[in-house]
């Protein structure tokens, strides 16, 4: 049977052109990330999976990437269920991991402690354009700051790396976990219901307000809890005059501070940003992962379509590590969705260096292939980047090839 070339379902090769830019935003990230105070950390692509299944990641949850146990623990003939089989997976986000880094490593780390990490996370998901089962994710979070200091400083930092990339009008929309149950309590919807309703609202960009309108009502919910619901949408505007408006609509069902702090994030970020874009609130957004506590927030493109990045508040996630509540904050950018836009605008990696490609004749004696090594050794001193290649018998051809790689210069060297 011969092996199969392709790579599997959802994963894929990469080239030279695309990891140059893969390469180029990752040293951005860090440069521009840097300048804010984040510290680069890493941890293991596997974690326990308990952790994983903690059920903190939401839909996500059903998409881990399972582990057997190994050697002697793995007993396939008396296995009873799935958990004498499993006991770790594949991560499927960077945020449970840093979780599970700070409550070990707290001792060590500075407070409030100011994370960046990047690396691949893996999902069992339908593949499709922008969606991988393995990818790149690039995270920014801050443990230990209670105050909104850390959502604003996390939305500047994105869009300020966004702005570098030369990304502009795309959008932050951003809501808060406790306006939506506030929202939800107010229409007359049950605390156990909240996160299913959440779902369906979630779902609003795709399916409007009556597609909204009709789940609801299909999912058994009161007719006058879900009339309530719509007439509330329909009312609420996307922008600081929508979160006073459900300041004063919603009442003691909204905690104190609340619709406060959302104002203040949305006009100082305004008032700072460097990078041209802007805010929204939108009180529809709700972000799937089920440990999000405050503020929410997500990037849209207009060339995308969709979503290119998101993050909020989970400050109860550490404490199930470490035994009491952390605050934390985060923001992840969509780096393969990046890398792709990138890509498909045909971007070019600016670079101080040119590119000089050496086509050395077959025939050529050793002395003339010593003469070319130490020419090029000369010139890469000098800040050039210098590719040495045997010319073809199509030479015209691999000079096309070596200009679609960058090398503006060729010189050929033959046979004395």
């Amino acid at each position: 049977m011969a092996l199969k070339k392709k790579p599997v379902t959802g994963m894929k090769d990469i080239l030279p052109k695309e990891m140059e830019i893969r390469d180029y935003v990752i040293r951005l990230i860090k440069e521009t990330y840097g300048t804010y105070g984040f510290s680069s950390i890493e941890t293991p692509c596997v974690e326990h999976i308990e952790s994983l299944c903690s059920k903190q990641g939401g839909e996500n949850e059903k998409l881990i990437f399972k582990i057997l146990k190994r050697g002697e623990k793995l007993k396939l003939d008396t296995a009873e269920c799935e958990a004498d089989l499993v006991d770790s997976g594949l991560r499927y986000d960077l945020t449970v991991p840093l979780s599970r880094y700070y409550a070990n490593n707290s001792s060590e780390l500075s407070a409030p402690f100011k994370a960046l990490q990047m690396g691949n996370v893996w999902r069992a998901d339908r593949p499709q354009r922008g969606r991988f089962r393995q990818f790149m994710q690039c995270d920014i979070d801050i443990l230990g700051e209670p105050s909104i200091l850390a959502e604003i400083e996390l939305i500047l930092a994105t869009t300020t790396l966004l702005g570098k990339l030369d990304f502009k009008n795309f959008t932050i929309r951003i809501n808060n976990r406790k306006m939506l149950k506030a929202m939800a309590a107010y229409c007359g919807f049950s605390e156990g219901e909240y996160d299913n309703v959440f779902i369906i609202l979630d779902k609003m960009d795709k399916i409007g307000m009556e597609g909204v309108q009709d789940e609801l009502l299909t999912a058994g919910y009161e007719k006058e809890a879900v009339d309530r619901c719509i007439e509330l949408f329909q009312t609420v505007t996307n922008d600081i005059d929508g979160v006073r408006y459900l300041k004063e609509t919603l009442g003691d069902h909204l905690e104190a501070g609340t619709a406060e702090d959302m104002e203040t994030i949305i006009s100082m970020v305004e008032e700072t940003k460097t990078a041209d874009f802007k805010m929204c609130f939108d009180p529809t957004l709700v972000r799937g992962m089920g440990y999000y506590t405050g503020p929410i927030f997500e990037i849209s493109m207009d060339e995308f379509g969709g979503s290119v990045g998101g993050g909020g508040r989970y400050d109860e996630m550490i404490g199930k590590f470490m035994g009491n509540d952390t605050c934390a904050c985060g923001f992840s950018i969509g780096f393969e969705r990046i890398v792709m836009l990138l890509l498909e605008r045909d971007f070019a990696v600016p670079s101080a260096a040119k590119k000089k490609a050496y086509l050395i004749d077959k025939k050529a004696a050793p002395e003339k292939m010593k003469e070319v090594l130490l020419k090029a050794e000369k010139e890469r001193a000098a800040g050039y980047r210098i590719s040495i290649n045997v010319m073809k018998k199509n030479k015209k051809f691999q000079k096309e090839l070596l200009a679609k790689d960058g090398y503006t210069e060729i010189e050929e060297f033959f046979a004395d």
